[in-house]
């Protein structure tokens, strides 16, 4: 027998199928260092401790893309190792920090299957959570991915396409940022004068600068 992991297609998911994903990981500074040199994060929370600790973290959490990547890359192997195109994300949403020594773990559920007309990909709709080593969930997302079917013939399981929120309300998303001690949050420190009824909606603003990303960034 084949030792070989080929993944799954279309037709081997199946509505309320509970996929745990390999293997955990455990989040380092090294992480966090080669993140932040790679994309260039400036969110001054998440680069300084003791801007961190002054309003109210432990320390400086993971940088929620890279906690959103980590728990993402898990799946990949059983949800879409032989996808054609991932669709779209929806509902997503950090409920708790992530620091440095945490370890994350993936857990994915089955909440939608649609066969394409072509007979030879459907689409997968997977709830993912992402959890720490105590069991509390960190991360949670809908994505739905297109799949190629093994065999053109087989036949499908039941077919249902969830239906998926809009927008989230604001007591939906969590605790990943903990009450906030605004009279020691540095503004100048922070780099950004602006606070949230600063913004319009509709209005756009130009990021002036920008990085390249080369193909050992894309290798990593």
């Amino acid at each position: 027998m084949s030792k070989t992991n080929p993944g799954n297609f279309f037709e081997d998911f199946r509505i309320g199928q509970t996929i745990r994903h390999a293997t955990p990981r455990t989040v380092t500074v090294g992480d966090v260092a080669l993140y932040t040199a790679l994309y260039g994060s400036r969110f001054v929370v998440q680069s300084s401790d003791a801007f961190a600790k002054a309003i109210g973290h432990r320390h400086a959490p993971v940088d929620d893309l890279l906690v959103f990547h980590i728990v993402f890359g898990k799946t990949v192997p059983d949800i879409s190792l032989n996808a054609v195109a991932n669709l779209g994300y929806a509902a997503c949403r950090f409920l708790a920090p992530v620091y440095p020594g945490d370890t994350l773990s993936s857990v994915s559920e089955v909440i939608g299957l649609k066969e394409n007309s072509n007979r030879q990909t459907g689409v997968v709709y997977v709830r993912s959570r992402g959890y720490n080593q105590h069991g509390d969930v960190v991360l949670d997302y809908v994505r739905w991915v297109m799949v190629r079917k093994r065999d053109p013939n087989a036949a499908v399981a039941e077919e249902h396409v969830p239906e998926l929120p809009k927008a989230l309300p604001a007591d939906a998303l969590g605790d990943a940022c903990p009450e906030i001690s605004v009279k020691h949050y540095d503004f100048a420190l922070a780099g950004q004068p602006h606070r949230w009824g600063d913004y319009q909606a509709g209005e756009k603003i130009d990021h002036v600068d920008g990085m390249t990303v080369e193909e050992a960034e894309h290798m990593i």
